[in-house]
């Protein structure tokens, strides 16, 4: 596959002095530090009783938004890589201008295909497989693993492919007197089960798709593929570990 080119590409300039590692890698982690804040005051005020309604706690909860702390995240991207290297602001605008077009186009697509998955979750499709999988006898881990798949492939939602199946086998997690270790490897063959076969109603299908510009035939062969490898390989090792111990 050639390299896309929906992005633009780079000037001379750009090739010739390229940004850091250490530049490109903190740029990349200012999204995911801002996002932890929203998820971990709200893990944090769930588990000590902290008030909700500080205003510390609710200004760095908007921070963690995830539109807002993507918006920072362009806004220091543009400093750092454009006005910090001397880019001048009618070039910054045009590179900004340019991206709209192609990154609308993906989220379009991006949301459609997430639509339908929710389409198929309002449909009870998941509701009437966990009932038809419920009571097959198969060992936890094997029935984590395949209710979570199936889960995954019908209505592409992996979180709630994880989330149903999680709350399918929880009681005979609890019931039957499993290790630490053992409980880490059932999470895990969960975990692998719900990234299984992402498809046409997996909107990260379509995001890598779109972004890769590759068409859908494509997609399948090597998205879809790499996503089953995982989870086939994920369940494998939480299964061996599972036995072992």
């Amino acid at each position: 596959m050639p390299v896309p080119a929906i992005l633009g590409e780079a000037d001379e300039e750009q090739l010739r002095q390229p940004p850091s590692f250490f530049t490109v890698i903190g740029l990349l982690l200012v999204p995911l530090v801002l996002i932890f804040l929203n998820t971990g005051l709200d893990t944090l005020t769930t588990a000590t009783g902290l008030a909700e309604d500080a205003s510390w706690v609710q200004v760095l909860s908007a921070i963690g938004a995830t539109p807002v702390a993507l918006l920072i995240s362009v806004l220091v991207a543009t400093y750092v890589l454009g006005r910090r290297r001397g880019t001048e602001k009618s070039v910054l605008e045009k590179t900004l201008d340019s991206a709209l077009g192609p990154v609308s186009s993906v989220i379009l697509i991006t949301g459609a295909g997430g639509m339908f998955g929710g389409v198929l979750q309002a449909s009870g499709i998941g509701d009437a497989l966990a009932n038809t999988l419920e009571g097959i006898g198969l060992p936890v881990i094997v029935a984590g693993f395949l209710i979570s798949t199936i889960l995954r492939i019908a209505q592409g939602s992996a979180t709630v492919a994880l989330i149903t199946a999680a709350g399918l086998v929880q009681p005979a997690v609890a019931a039957g007197g499993y290790s630490g270790v053992e409980l880490a490897t059932i999470v895990l063959a969960l975990s692998a089960g719900s990234v299984m076969a992402s498809h046409v109603n997996d909107s990260g299908f379509w995001l890598v798709g779109r972004f890769l510009d590759m068409d859908v035939p494509t997609t399948l062969k090597t998205w879809t593929v790499i996503e089953t490898l995982i989870g086939l390989m994920g369940f494998g090792i939480s299964a061996l570990l599972f036995l072992i111990v």
